[in-house]
């Protein structure tokens, strides 16, 4: 099961990498061409709130309710059962994410007062982030349905196509920004075309896999069938339980619009570069964490499901401890080397570094709430982190306010950081109450291996990027350095693992060598 699920999450991850290095392409031409301008500010506004419905309804609730009890009818019906709910749920999305985007276009001067209300002070701000916001109202009907196409095909063991989808999203609004928003006397109309085109893409892409499984589209809707009564007791809860990070960053934005000009740019660039090990490692496992744990669940392998998510947890803490490290030390460099051009100015590389720096202190909290949820969703339990993330939000609230007066949009970063890590921390300790032992000595031993070889590596990078780094040297001379820095410092956690014997770092060379092996076989 470890082989199967590591396999199927790296090719999620390679996916996911993919579709990162085109999204940060893609901001910095968004960088390059609108800085940290008005325009920028209300086109993060303006997409944003989208974005967020998109993640709660589709991607969130909507997938975390549908995968388990979709896994459970496919074991325990059949596939004809399995195809009738599935044909069931799209017909009802297709409505339900018709009125809301509908609901998006007609109100969005609403919608922008209680996500920015900073705006209504700059009514040349608010009348463009209303204009882009009714541009790209529909596409939350297309990238719902996208969404809810990946767990169909999430479900049924097939994720690379899916993983991949993102990818025609960022390629389509750097295009825009290529050949669309030249053309145009508000440029920025550009990009937000461009993001309705990549949601069109996306969702069409993903057609031809689910026909080809034989979940076509059927004129069929019935409301009263148990297993969507079912989904939709499950999905109110989820909507809370999965959504409290993209509440606390719409928190965050609404905030930040009171404050300096720039502010929300920064928080948006920020969170992009700690969205990149968080995407390609914590999110790509949890895609392929929920399925497996369903089908444990719907199986009664309890022991299973839990030895999975110790794995799991562990894993992840793999990664996401030396990237905490290396995303402080080295916050400033990598904005710089990455954005620092044309419209993004020195002051935008310190305040985003600023964002970076407090948002990566809770990437292990944001991970931690990716891997463990699945668990209680798995369950068919979406109540208890739906609790857990309403105190989490209130906390963040709370920390807001306290925070951002002395930190400014740093204070908000750090506030959404803290929220995270309490948030995992609640969450397993309600599942160990749930569960029982979960295998904790055993996290807690690799935990401090990790940390003491992430500590040693941040040291290296430390004086690494003190005595070359350079913010005034050639791109070119940056960006070797910095990948330089990276890599050594990666090299440092790597062996400092394999002395320390640390069985995540052995089982990913296991894993490695058996990947080789096999290829030699097949030759």
């Amino acid at each position: 099961m470890k082989n199967k699920l590591s396999k199927a999450t790296g090719i999620v991850s390679g996916m996911t990498l993919i579709s990162r290095i085109f999204g940060f392409i893609r901001d910095m031409f968004i960088a390059m061409t609108f800085g940290s301008s008005v325009a920028a500010d209300a086109f993060f506004v303006a997409f944003r709130i989208p974005n967020m419905q998109r993640r709660v309804l589709s991607e969130g609730a909507i997938t975390s309710a549908f995968i388990p009890v979709f896994t459970e009818t496919l074991a325990q019906k059949g596939h004809q059962a399995a195809q009738q709910l599935t044909a069931n749920i799209f017909n009802i999305l297709l409505i339900i994410l018709s009125i809301f985007s509908l609901i998006l276009f007609l109100f969005s001067p609403i919608v922008v007062t209680i996500f920015a209300p900073g705006f209504l002070d700059d009514s040349e701000k608010f009348n463009l982030t209303v204009n882009l916001t009714r541009w790209m109202a529909p596409y939350l009907f297309f990238i719902g349905l996208s969404a809810f196409s990946m767990g169909i095909l999430n479900s049924l063991q097939v994720f690379a196509l899916p993983a991949a989808t993102p990818i025609l999203q960022n390629i389509s609004m750097i295009v825009a920004i290529l050949v669309i928003v030249p053309q145009l006397d508000k440029p920025i109309i550009g990009l937000a075309i461009g993001v309705l085109i990549g949601g069109i893409l996306q969702f069409l892409m993903q057609i031809p896999p689910i026909i080809k499984k034989g979940y076509g589209w059927k004129n069929h809707i019935f409301i009263k069938q148990p297993e969507v009564i079912k989904i939709a007791k499950l999905m109110g809860p989820a909507i809370l339980g999965l959504a409290v990070y993209e509440l606390n960053l719409m928190v965050d934005t609404l905030l930040a619009s009171t404050l300096t000009e720039g502010s929300i740019s920064y928080l948006y660039y920020g969170n992009r570069l700690v969205q990149l090990p968080l995407g390609v490692f914590a999110v790509a496992l949890s895609v392929v964490l929920l399925p497996t744990l369903s089908s444990h669940a719907a199986k009664d392998e309890k022991k299973e499901l839990v030895q999975t998510l110790n794995f799991s947890i562990r894993l992840i803490l793999f990664i996401t401890i030396p990237a905490t490290i290396g995303l402080i030390i080295l916050s400033e460099p990598i904005v710089n080397t990455l954005w620092e051009r044309g419209e993004f100015q020195y002051t935008s590389t310190q305040g985003t570094a600023i964002a970076v720096y407090f948002y990566s202190i809770g990437l292990c909290g944001y991970s931690g709430v990716k891997v463990i949820a699945p668990a209680f969703y798995s369950l068919q339990d979406t109540k208890t982190p739906a609790k857990i993330g309403i105190y989490s939000m209130l906390l963040n609230i709370i920390l807001n306010l306290i925070l951002m007066k002395p930190l400014q949009h740093g204070g908000l970063a750090l506030a959404t950081s803290i929220s995270a890590l309490f948030n995992a921390i609640a969450l397993i300790y309600c599942l160990r109450k749930k569960l029982g032992l979960l295998g904790g000595r055993k996290i807690f031993r690799s935990t401090i291996k990790m940390s003491f070889a992430a500590s040693v590596m941040g040291l290296i990078i430390y004086f690494c990027n003190s005595f070359w780094f350079d913010l005034d040297d050639p791109f070119g001379l940056r960006l070797t350095i910095l990948l330089a820095c990276i890599s050594f410092g990666i090299l440092v956690y790597a062996l400092i693992s394999h002395f320390l014997k640390n069985e995540e770092w052995h089982y990913l060379l296991m894993l490695r060598k058996n990947d080789k092996s096999h290829k030699v076989s097949a030759d």
